[in-house]
């Protein structure tokens, strides 16, 4: 089967040069990458999370991008069925093949001298800020950063491996935050990455609404085992998990956490990384934990970790609120005001939070071999927010050994990752592991888990 693809309006100004530009890159060594993003996207809203399952099923996928006087436009070769209707494309999956083919050439081409104001030398920006120039430059290129706009955003993290009453919570808690038209940024992927987004949209038709974006931040090692889910109205793919961790964080105004996994627990550590760094004890970066009743264990257990690895300011930087969406929103709504006010005050930006500091351990890329996962030195006499990025690294491990193609391929060529580290703090994370088993948090459950780590005290 052989499709082609007609550039949707916002695509058809590429200029000349661009559209060669592309198409040259394309059949470079970026091309895996992008053949495989786009994959995902034509995957769009199937409920998977092997990206290794997906890429060979397809094997026989191929994505050519072809120059015209429109800009370009892209021949599809042996696609998923599934994004089709009636011998079409699906209009919202044709915009995000195009919104890969932006983002992974942006990629290709994006270095410090695209970002830095002519005459100025690469020296003057330190590393951390240099990262964070690349990802504003990513988010503007995207077109999501409104400048003027007053703070909207609610990032909405969590699982996708999820029970229906945790799905339906997090649904209501969407209903909530749509009546009161707020956009909503996740993952973009299934499970609480898709529920806010539904409920939401529902809550803003019941205003007579359509305001509302839907922004979904990906990276390309993560994209294939969690596709795009049907509601992502914004899809934007950045280099690495830590520059997409940072984008949420620079791009959100308040962050709500509903049940997860390994993956879930990864971005708390982050966010409580960022809000126990001293330099940061005045930004105001509203942080909720929610879940139905049925979650209020969960939440318990997570509380407890933190407390015991952290300690106790590290739990006062969350507020845990159980079984309530309407309060969820209500809260949201006042710390809205809380963050204009702060931004207004400092003359920092509606859309993109420059002023908070992001320890450059959150900002490397880390990579999750089994050396590197062996070697990390999870210790109690460590600063607080130091900890909380190195346990961040080992969560990040443990998400890449689940479902990402490297890390599986990692796994099976030579066994779980080993995380050391003191007694203490290995058994608290081991306790949590173990509960995120037997709930089944780590994995879809279409296969038994069997454990892609090994904690050693």
């Amino acid at each position: 089967m052989i499709s082609v693809i007609q550039p949707p309006e916002a695509m058809a100004l590429l200029s000349q040069i661009e559209a060669e530009s592309l198409s040259d890159t394309a059949y470079g060594e970026l091309y895996d990458l992008y053949r495989n993003c786009s994959l995902a996207v034509l995957n769009s809203g199937v409920q998977t999370d092997n990206a290794k399952e997906l890429l060979d099923k397809f094997s026989d996928f191929d994505i050519k991008v072809v120059r015209n006087e429109r800009g370009v436009k892209l021949e599809l070769i042996n696609p998923p069925r599934s994004a089709f209707v009636d011998g079409e494309i699906i209009t919202s999956i044709q915009i995000n093949l195009y919104a890969v083919l932006r983002d992974i050439i942006r990629m290709s081409t994006l270095s410090p001298r695209h970002i830095l104001p002519t005459g100025m030398d690469e020296n003057a920006l330190s590393h951390g800020k240099m990262i964070t120039n690349v990802i504003f430059s990513i988010l503007r290129s995207a077109q999501i950063l409104v400048a003027g706009k007053n703070p909207n955003t609610v990032v909405c993290w969590g699982g996708h491996s999820i029970s229906k009453a945790e799905y339906d919570y997090a649904y209501n808690v969407g209903v909530q935050l749509g009546l009161r038209k707020f956009d909503i940024c996740t993952g973009c992927g299934p499970g609480v990455m898709e529920a806010p987004m539904v409920g939401a949209n529902f809550g803003q038709s019941k205003q007579n609404s359509s305001t509302c974006r839907f922004v979904g931040l990906t990276e390309p090692s993560i994209i294939a085992a969690e596709p795009p889910n049907a509601m992502v109205s914004n899809l934007v793919i950045l280099p690495d998990i830590e520059k997409r961790l940072e984008a949420f964080v620079r791009f959100g105004n308040a962050i709500i956490v509903f049940p997860g996994g390994p993956g879930t627990v990864e971005e708390l550590l982050y966010i409580l990384s960022i809000k126990l760094l001293p330099a940061n004890r005045h930004e105001q970066i509203p942080l909720i934990l929610t879940g139905g009743r049925e979650s209020e264990d969960y939440f318990n257990t997570i509380n407890r970790f933190i407390m015991d690895t952290l300690g106790e300011k590290a739990s006062r930087a969350y507020k845990i609120i159980i079984d309530d969406p309407e309060e969820v929103a209500v809260q949201i709504k006042k710390s809205m005001e809380m963050v204009k006010d702060h931004r207004t005050l400092i003359g920092d930006s509606y859309c993109f939070n420059w002023t908070v500091q992001i320890p450059e351990e959150l900002q490397i890329p880390f990579v999750p071999t089994h050396e590197n996962m062996y070697n990390l030195n999870i210790v109690k006499d460590m600063e607080p927010y130091k900890l909380a990025a190195t346990m961040r690294q080992a969560f990040s491990g443990i998400v890449c050994g689940n479902v990402k193609e490297f890390g599986i391929r990692q796994i099976n060529e030579k066994g779980p990752y080993v995380i050391r580290g003191d007694a203490g703090i290995m058994q608290s994370m081991d306790r949590l592991l173990a509960d995120f088993v037997a709930q089944g948090r780590f994995k879809l459950q279409t296969h038994e888990y069997k454990p892609c780590y090994k904690i050693e005290m």
